[in-house]
C-alpha cells in the first residue's frame, strides 16, 4: 500500500502526528502538496482535491489520507485506521480502543494549545485577540497543561510493561503523538516548560525514547521534517512564555 497524505504546506500541523506514525514504520507515502505543480502539488491543488476526494462522504478539511479508494480525514481517526496495518497499535480490541483514547485525549489538548494563541476566532490574526490569548494563555499554562500532561504522567506510572509506553509494552501511535506534543508545547513555551516539566519525569524519558528510535531520528535529521513556525499549531510568542 502507498498512501498519499494530504495537508498544507510549510507546517507541521495536525499532519506532523500522521508523518511521525508512516516515518516510523517505514511506510511507502507521498505527500502530495510537495510534489510539483505539474504534478498536483501546492495547497490550491490539495484544496480542489477536498471535495472531489470523495463525493459521498467528503473530508471536512485537512489532514486527509488516501488508501487505495479510501478516503480517511481527522487526525485520531486516520491513526485508528493506520494503526494496526503500521503495527503501531496492539492487536486485542481493547488495545485498540484504549490507544484510540487517548490519542483523543491527545487532540483535545492540541486543541486548547490552538485556541491559546486564536480564543476568539480562527479567522482572526493573532494581533487582533492579543488581550484575550494572553489571558486563556494564563490559565493553559496553570491550569490546563497540569492537568493533561499530569494524567499522561499518571498513565505511564500504571502502565504494564514498566511504563516505558503509554498502551503497555510496546510503541504505539499514542506515543508519537505525545512526543509531538511535548516537543510542540517546549518550542511555544519554553519558560514555562522548563518550570513544569519536573513533575511529568515519565513524559520526559518517553519524548527522549521516541527522539532515539532510528526511523524517527532519521525524519527529524531530515528536511522532511518542517520546521516550528508561527504559522503551527504550536507557536512562540514570547509575550504568552511566562515562567
Amino acid at each position: 500500500m502507498r498512501y498519499e497524505l494530504h495537508y498544507w504546506s510549510g507546517i507541521q500541523g495536525r499532519g506532523e502526528y500522521l508523518r511521525l506514525a508512516l516515518e516510523e514504520a517505514g511506510a511507502a507515502y507521498v505527500e502530495v502538496v510537495r510534489l510539483p505543480e505539474s504534478q498536483g502539488g501546492g495547497d490550491g491543488a490539495m484544496l480542489a482535491r477536498l471535495d472531489e476526494a470523495d463525493e459521498r462522504q467528503p473530508p471536512f478539511a485537512p489532514p486527509f489520507l488516501k488508501a487505495g479508494k479510501r478516503v480517511i480525514a481527522q487526525t485520531a481517526n486516520i491513526l485508528q485506521f493506520l494503526g494496526p496495518r503500521l503495527g503501531l497499535v496492539g492487536a486485542s480490541e481493547n488495545a485498540r480502543l484504549w490507544t484510540h483514547q487517548l490519542q483523543l485525549t491527545i487532540a483535545d489538548l492540541v486543541n486548547e494549545v490552538h485556541d491559546a494563541h486564536h480564543p476568539i476566532a480562527v479567522s482572526l490574526y493573532y494581533h487582533e485577540q492579543k488581550p484575550e490569548a494572553k489571558r486563556r494563555t494564563q490559565h493553559l499554562i496553570a491550569e490546563r497543561l497540569p492537568k493533561f500532561l499530569g494524567y499522561f504522567e499518571r498513565v505511564l506510572e500504571r502502565a504494564p510493561g514498566g511504563g516505558k509506553w503509554l498502551a503497555g509494552g510496546k510503541l504505539s501511535y499514542a506515543d508519537l503523538s505525545l512526543f509531538q506534543t511535548l516537543a510542540g508545547l517546549r518550542y511555544a513555551y519554553p519558560k514555562a516548560m522548563a518550570k513544569l516539566e519536573p513533575a511529568w519525569p515519565r513524559i520526559v524519558a518517553l519524548h527522549d525514547r521516541v527522539a532515539a528510535r532510528p526511523r524517527i531520528a532519521a525524519y527529524l535529521a531530515s528536511s522532511r521534517r518542517v520546521p516550528f513556525n508561527e504559522h503551527d499549531v504550536f507557536r512562540h510568542y514570547p509575550e504568552l512564555d511566562r515562567a
